[in-house]
């Protein structure tokens, strides 16, 4: 149990993920004081994934007083608070605040004509999870409720508006909803133009995307303060007072930037979850439109160039899973977290997977060219199938897509010094950071904070605007945050590097059997 100091400023970061709601209270510099979770998962209504703004509400609330209940006290003031979400997805609304349809997330991939028309409009690429693809879908499908939208917006800036009442979204979290111009910190004016334009001869005419969409802030400026009702909203207890500091909702590819110290030009990090994504800050504008590549922003406004794949590391714990119930069928009382170490430990047993295959696409994936996934395991008839080879094939294949989308800015000729990652599959030493680094072929780093993840970087930027620093958010953090961090990294054999690239090789020719096995089993 932490008890809070009478002294001193507490930064709160609460970052909704695909399964797991986390809340995170630090210091000023950093220092966890505590932390708290609850798990979710999105559901399938009407085809499109989804999950209810009552979920919303409620885990909130409850990963809030989980945190409550592992700091042994309900602080009755907090001084900066962030709020991060998954980034991207369609929440539309009508002049009243009324959701006007259930939430689509990232994960939806029906969003094709209209992200190639704005692909090819705005001469940028638009990822079929944008939101503003999903805006414009909606328009060419001639949705009912597309003649009273009032205003769209993210998960992040739906529960930044519930605490604060502003309408607002970090330039990050903004990124993927609209392109943004560098210059300016705000939406592409032209490129917005040129967007409305479509949406108005598609037949939504009255639709102003200026309007419509939230207002743009960047890293360090506030956002708003916590009303009553915002304190109401987030402690059911009622202890906690209004006032605090927001900063700029984010989404969880920013706060995974600045979790991992990763937002000057050359460094990169990758984000494993649910999803799994790498993050490269360019030093230069990258020289062609590329459908595997996203441009958006750091939490600062800095270009970043995104791998972003919709299916992680889910497939890993599932298999984890299914060995801690064959460990209590035989009477081990093992605990999640040396299941999963045990699973993993033969990973990197060098050949174990040879002919064994593993494909971890439970939805859709834009990368590999599939259109809906099938989580599979196959082989060769003259494999051998070994718990080892199995965890190796699992962890290879979680990052494979990663690995194809990697290949084109290696095209490009984009220079990375290192990588640093996080996420839940890196708490097991060495073997996924091993992995990952013959993977993508560069160093990969992995911090104190790695499986602390996208909350503690929101509690970081909730701190960053409250210091109201002299100094840019790069600065800022290796100052006050990650000097002395120990960390530790993994340069990859380049022979072993080698061997991975002949294994995508063959894992990409047996997408053919994802495609399949998509049509064929329903």
């Amino acid at each position: 149990m932490t008890q809070l100091s009478s002294s001193g400023a507490t930064a709160l970061g609460i970052e909704l993920g695909s399964t797991r709601i986390k809340a995170c209270l630090t210091d000023a510099s950093g220092a966890v004081l505590a932390v708290g979770s609850h798990e979710w998962e999105n559901s399938l209504i009407d085809g499109l994934w989804s999950y209810s703004l009552d979920e919303v509400h409620a885990g909130v609330r409850a990963a809030y007083a989980d945190l409550v209940a592992a700091l042994g006290e309900a602080p009755s003031t907090i001084d900066a608070i962030g709020v991060s979400a998954m980034m991207h997805g369609y929440l539309a609304f009508d002049e009243a605040g009324d959701l006007l349809v259930p939430f689509r997330t990232w994960r939806n991939v029906n969003t094709g004509r209209a992200a190639a028309a704005l692909s090819d409009a705005l001469d940028i690429n638009i990822p079929l999870r944008w939101s503003i693809a999903h805006l414009h879908q909606a328009v060419l499908d001639g949705e009912e409720h597309v003649a009273r939208i009032a205003h769209v917006t993210t998960l992040a800036g739906y529960v930044h508006e519930k605490l604060t009442g502003e309408r607002i979204l970090g330039v990050g979290d903004a990124s993927g909803v609209f392109p943004i111009d560098s210059a300016t910190g705000g939406y592409d004016a032209a490129r917005l133009a040129a967007a409305e334009s479509l949406i108005h001869e598609a037949g939504a005419s009255h639709l102003s995307l200026e309007a419509v969409l939230p207002e743009v802030r960047s890293a360090g400026e506030s956002a708003g303060r916590l009303t009553a009702d915002g304190a109401a909203f987030l402690d059911a207890s009622g202890t906690l007072a209004a006032g605090s500091l927001v900063c700029p909702p984010e989404g969880d590819a920013g706060t995974g930037m600045v979790a991992t110290n990763a937002v000057t030009p050359r460094t990169g990090n990758v984000s494993a979850g649910t999803s799994i994504f790498a993050m490269i800050v360019l030093e230069n504008a990258l020289a062609s439109r590329h459908e595997e590549i996203d441009l958006v922003t750091t939490p600062a406004g800095h270009q970043v160039a995104m791998v972003h794949c919709n299916n992680g590391a889910s497939e890993i714990g599932e298999w984890a899973g299914v060995f801690r119930e064959f460990a209590r069928a035989i009477g081990s009382d093992a605990s999640a977290d040396d299941v999963f170490g045990a699973f993993l430990a033969g990973a990197l047993e060098q050949g174990s997977d040879d002919g064994l295959y593993a494909y971890n696409h439970l939805s859709g994936e834009p990368i590999a060219g599939l259109e809906a996934g099938r989580p599979l395991v196959a082989r060769t008839p003259d494999s051998r199938l070994t718990l080892a080879g199995l965890a190796r094939s699992q962890v290879r294949g979680s990052f494979a897509t990663l690995a194809l989308g990697m290949k084109t800015l290696a095209a490009e000729g984009v220079a990375v010094d290192g990588i640093r990652a996080h996420g839940g599959v890196f708490r097991t030493a060495g073997v996924a950071q091993t992995l990952l680094a013959e993977a993508l072929g560069a160093p990969v780093t992995v911090g104190e904070g790695a499986s602390e993840g996208g909350a503690w970087g929101m509690a970081l930027l909730a701190a960053y605007a409250l210091a109201e620093a002299d100094e840019s958010l790069a600065e800022w953090l290796g100052s006050a945050v990650f000097a002395g961090e120990e960390t530790s990294t993994v340069e990859a054999d380049p022979s072993a590097v080698a061997d991975h690239a002949a294994f995508l090789d063959r894992w990409a020719e047996g997408l053919e059997t994802e495609r399949v096995a998509a049509r064929t089993m329903k």
